[in-house]
């Protein structure tokens, strides 16, 4: 064996992308780029373990994805590297970021060959241009393009990292804790995704898949004589109000199940713990604003939504036309791709007893298409 471990900096949180969907959420068919990338990297065979860093609020979707080792990133990527190497147990590490996704096997052979020579290896590529600092030309044969991935000693950049300082790579700290660096000629099509652009410079990346994701969702309340009713976003004219734990709005509860449902990140209960005072008569719509800016970070887009209101009492066919406008305006589509529907069970059940409201949601996704942009 290579006596290897990947570290994979997926933590980021995409401030200069430009775009709503963080760029480790970008979809190659099917996965999401962060993973696209990590199983290039598994395929060569090299590593004994492929760590992941996630940010909090994206490591429990990733594990849905594959066995991969997560971490909890930091806020820095410095932290995020100290947090990954406490489950580093190999002598060496290759750390890389999921921005520079189309490192070829020769390339990475190419470091890996190195192992052992220094403390760090590290990929450069030669300036080309004339290079002026501080109003001086500078010998641009003295300037190297600093590249990822980068392989290094683990005990030298643990050490290195046992500081306050922050640096931009690996060996800088290294070398400048007093270890050794050697560097080697990178490779030019090793592009780094920074911005929208850079896209476009990367050939190993294949279009999202086009296939339409759906969920459905499903919710019952019962009424309460005390409070008001808000039912899709709107509020009723009612004397009563529904049982619950936020301000009860069945439809909207039903619709984020639905939502989460296509996108297969779990339900409403999960992302909303109906334990956890923070909710406490909560307004349903910040609830569902808060999924929608989560769908969107997360690469998908919402296509429409359909809602079926099931009520003996109180009749909300008025309300229909409100409602759509005020779920259009959340979920960031047209009014016309949220459609409501009303109807009785016929006096049957606990809903024709009069006594509560049940929903059905359906929902359709797709991902972001960024080969448009």
């Amino acid at each position: 064996m290579f006596d290897l471990t990947l570290i994979l900096l997926a933590a980021g949180s995409s401030t200069r992308f430009e775009l709503d969907v963080k760029k480790q959420w970008l979809r190659v068919g099917h996965q999401p780029l962060w993973q696209f990338v990590a199983d290039r990297f598994e395929k060569t065979g090299y590593f004994e373990k492929i760590i992941v860093t996630s940010s909090l609020e994206d490591i429990n979707f990733m594990k849905n994805y594959s066995d991969y080792t997560f971490v909890e990133g930091g806020n820095t990527r410095q932290d995020s590297l100290r947090n990954s190497l406490d489950k580093v147990d190999t002598k060496y590490v290759l750390v890389s970021d999921i921005a520079r996704s189309c490192i070829s096997k020769e390339f990475l052979e190419k470091i890996i060959l190195h192992k052992g020579n220094s403390d760090s290896i590290v990929p450069y590529l030669k300036v080309n241009d004339t290079v002026v600092y501080e109003d001086k030309t500078i010998d641009r044969d003295k300037v190297k393009r600093v590249q990822t991935p980068q392989l290094s000693l683990s005990s030298a950049l643990r050490d290195a990292l046992k500081t306050d300082e922050e640096y931009t790579d690996e060996s800088s700290a290294i070398v400048a804790n007093g270890g050794s660096r050697e560097f080697i000629l990178g490779e030019a099509d090793a592009h780094k995704i920074t911005h929208l652009k850079d896209l476009k410079e990367l050939s190993c990346l294949s279009a999202p898949s086009i296939d339409t994701l759906s969920g459905t969702g499903f919710d019952v309340h019962a009424f309460d004589e005390k409070g008001d009713m808000y039912l899709g976003g709107i509020k009723i004219d009612s004397d009563y109000g529904f049982k619950a734990h936020s301000d009860g709005d069945v439809a909207i509860h039903a619709l984020i199940d639905a939502l989460l449902g296509a996108a297969g990140m779990g339900d409403i209960g999960m992302m909303f713990p109906d334990n956890d005072d923070m909710y406490k008569g909560i307004d349903s719509k910040e609830l569902l604003k808060k999924v929608v800016t989560k769908l969107y970070s997360f690469g998908f887009v919402i296509v429409n939504v359909d809602l079926t209101i099931a009520a003996q009492k109180p009749r909300i066919g008025s309300y229909k036309l409100s409602m759509r406008k005020a779920l259009s305006a959340i979920l960031n589509i047209d009014s016309s791709r949220v459609n409501i529907k009303a109807t009785t069970t016929e006096k049957l059940g606990f809903i024709g007893r009069g006594e509560g409201v049940g929903v059905i949601a359906n929902a359709n996704l797709k991902y972001f298409d960024w080969t448009k942009i």
